[in-house]
């Protein structure tokens, strides 16, 4: 699954820092039991907090691991500070299974709203899965293209020395912040992923709308699925617990 759960605010605009340690509490507890209830293996996470005051200043992952049984998570940090007003967050990734390996990257050395990227490999009990997990630009279209740039540079140089390991393409996903597959990041990735794996882009359809989450009106959240999956099933589940819907993708890697 694949989720910006924006710093457990939950769906109103109100910015998290005018509310409470507890209301935030509360929502990632909700965000938590969906997860179980949809009994997710991995979650891709975008604007989660390890330590901000404007979040209740508690680490928001650690609080999913512990109410979902998911043990394992790291963080890929892309904006940092420290001091009285202390702010760390970005994206994350929760997940069943060991992580192997994990590195983050930061798309620019801005002020505050710094996107990025975190990959990671999963010791899945079919193999290593490769997953890539990006927040995009949400303005500049021009932004966008740059970042996709550096995520697929970034990605030939993972082939090159780590691929021998993986049991199948990377996964793609998050929240990519355009409104449309063409002719935008979505589509450039798109044509980059097929070079190498007959990829799947999801959710498909009218139905991919995922922001905001009371009226969706715009696809902004992706899975890339590469070949080798069978028995897909992709949907946008139904919640108000974040202004995006989750995009949740199920699937079995065939045989070797």
């Amino acid at each position: 699954m694949t989720f910006n759960i924006a710093h457990a605010r939950g769906v109103s605009p109100v910015h998290q820092s005018l509310r409470s340690g507890d209301r935030l509490r509360a929502n990632l507890l909700k965000i938590a039991r969906l997860i179980s209830r949809l009994g997710v293996d991995i979650v891709a996470l975008q604007e989660i907090d390890q330590d901000s005051r404007w979040s209740g200043s508690f680490d928001h992952l650690k609080f999913l691991s512990e109410h979902t049984g998911l043990a394992h998570g790291v963080f890929g940090l892309t904006n940092k500070r420290t001091g009285r007003f202390h702010m760390n967050y970005g994206n994350a990734i929760l997940s069943r299974f060991p992580i192997h390996h994990h590195e983050s990257v930061t798309f620019d050395l801005g002020g505050v709203g710094r996107k990025g990227f975190l990959f990671v490999e999963i010791d899945t009990p079919s193999g290593r899965v490769p997953i890539l997990n990006a927040h995009l630009h949400h303005r500049s279209r021009p932004a966008r293209l740059r970042q996709v740039i550096r995520m697929m540079h970034f990605l030939d140089e993972q082939r090159k020395h780590r691929k021998a390991r993986w049991r199948t393409g990377p996964l793609l996903c998050g929240d990519l912040n355009n409104p449309s597959t063409q002719p935008d990041a979505t589509a450039v990735l798109l044509g980059y992923m097929e070079q190498f794996d007959n990829c799947t882009l999801l959710p498909k359809g009218r139905s991919s709308q995922t922001f905001p989450a009371l009226w969706p009106s715009r696809s902004l959240d992706f899975v890339y699925l590469p070949g080798g999956c069978t028995t897909v099933t992709a949907s946008v589940v139904r919640s108000y617990l974040s202004d995006h819907r989750p995009v949740l993708v199920e699937f079995n890697l065939a045989p070797e």
